[in-house]
C-alpha cells in the first residue's frame, strides 16, 4: 500500500498570473479553479495546459466571487491565499482526505491501470472539483463512496471495464441534504465530463473527467442529459 508523504508548505505561488501567464503555476492554478468551469449547466471543462486563456479567467472570476474577492479575473495575493487555504498539508484538500479515496481492498493506490503516483495526483485533482461543488452546495458534506479501485476491487464491484475509477479520475458521492438530481445539477457546472443517470436507487452521483485524460474516453457521457 502506498503512503501518503507530507509536503513541507502551501504552494509558493509568483506575485501575480494573469491572461498570457503561463508555466507550471498556471497549471496549479487551473487545477484548483477547475471546479469553476460554468455558471450553471454547460459541457466545459478548464484545460490544465499552463497557458491562462480566457476559460482560466472565466474560472477564476467565479472562484473570486464565490470567496468574496474582487472579480479580476487576475490572480494576486489574495486569491493565493484563498486557494491554499484549500491545501493541506499532506497535498489533499481541506474537506477531503486521501484515505477517503484509496481502493475499498485495501490496495491504497496500488493495482489500478496506472500507476499510484499517478492516480494520487488524479486524485488531488478530483478533490478541488469537489471543493467547489462543496461550496455551490452551500458547505454541505460530501461522503465518498466509491474512489479509485484496484482492478481487482472493480471486477468484485462489477465495474465497467475501463471504468474512470479505474485511474482515480472518479468518485460517487453523497451530498448531505441533496437528491441525486440535486447533486447532478450542481455537477453539470463543476467541469465534471462523466455524470451517471441521477435515479440511481442507492442515491450517489458517480461524477468523472473523462475527457481530460487520454485513457478516457475523449467525449462528454451525462447519462440523464442537461438538466437544470
Amino acid at each position: 500500500m502506498t503512503a501518503f508523504p507530507g509536503v513541507a508548505s502551501a504552494y509558493s505561488w509568483p506575485s501575480s498570473l494573469r491572461s498570457g501567464s503561463t508555466g507550471a503555476a498556471v497549471k496549479e492554478l487551473q487545477i484548483r479553479v477547475a471546479g469553476w468551469a460554468a455558471d450553471g449547466p454547460k459541457q466545459t471543462c478548464v484545460a490544465v495546459d499552463g497557458d491562462f486563456g480566457p476559460g482560466t479567467a472565466a474560472a477564476l472570476t467565479r472562484f473570486q466571487v464565490a470567496n468574496h474577492l474582487p472579480a479580476t479575473g487576475i490572480a494576486d495575493s489574495d486569491d493565493f491565499a484563498a486557494l491554499n487555504a484549500l491545501e493541506s498539508a499532506d497535498g489533499s484538500t481541506a474537506h477531503f482526505e486521501f484515505g477517503e479515496f484509496t481502493s475499498k481492498d485495501g490496495s491504497g493506490f496500488d493495482g489500478g491501470k496506472v500507476g499510484a503516483a499517478t492516480v494520487k495526483e488524479n486524485v488531488r485533482r478530483l478533490m478541488y472539483k469537489l471543493e467547489a461543488l462543496r461550496l455551490k452546495a452551500g458547505g454541505r458534506a460530501i461522503t465518498i463512496s466509491s474512489g479509485f479501485r484496484s482492478i481487482a476491487h472493480n471486477q468484485s464491484v462489477g465495474g465497467a471495464s475501463n471504468s474512470m475509477h479505474l485511474y482515480g479520475v472518479a468518485a460517487d458521492i453523497y451530498v448531505s441534504g441533496l437528491s441525486t438530481r440535486q447533486v447532478y445539477v450542481l455537477a453539470e457546472a463543476c467541469g465534471f465530463s462523466g455524470l451517471e443517470r441521477y435515479t440511481l436507487s442507492d442515491a450517489h452521483q458517480h461524477v468523472d473527467s473523462r475527457v481530460e485524460y487520454p485513457y478516457g474516453s475523449q467525449s462528454w457521457w451525462w447519462e440523464s442529459g442537461t438538466i437544470s
